[in-house]
C-alpha cells in the first residue's frame, strides 16, 4: 500500500475525532466551570474516540509502515507500556516524519 492510501484514511478519522474532541473539551471545561457534571461528563466521553485513535495509530504505523532498525523493540514498548510516552515518542520519531517524506521514510512508498 501507499504511503498516501495509508495516511488519508487515518489521517480523515484523526480529524473527524478530532472535531468531536474539540467540541468535547469545550463542553467539557463550561460543565466544570458552571458545575454541571453532567455537561463534563458528555464532553469527556466526546474526547475519548480521539484520544483511542491517537493511541492505536502508533501501534498501526508500526505495524504497517515502520522502516528501522529495530522493530521488536518499538513493538514491545507500543504494545506493553501503559503510560504511552513512547507513543508520543514513536509520532515525534516515526509518523510526523512518514507523513512530511522526510528522514528515514524520504524514499519510502
Amino acid at each position: 500500500m501507499d504511503r498516501n492510501t495509508w495516511f488519508e484514511a487515518k489521517w480523515r478519522w484523526l480529524r473527524r475525532f478530532a472535531i468531536a474532541a474539540a467540541i468535547g473539551a469545550l463542553l467539557a471545561f463550561v460543565g466544570l466551570a458552571l458545575d454541571v457534571g453532567i455537561l463534563a461528563g458528555v464532553g469527556v466521553l466526546a474526547l475519548v474516540p480521539w484520544l483511542i485513535w491517537v493511541f492505536l495509530l502508533p501501534i498501526l504505523h508500526w505495524k504497517d509502515r515502520y522502516i528501522g532498525e529495530r522493530s521488536d523493540m518499538w513493538g514491545a514498548f507500543l504494545v506493553l507500556e501503559t503510560s504511552s510516552w513512547s507513543k508520543l515518542v514513536y509520532w515525534f520519531r516515526h509518523i510526523l516524519p512518514d507523513r512530511r517524506r522526510a528522514g528515514r521514510y524520504r524514499d519510502a512508498t
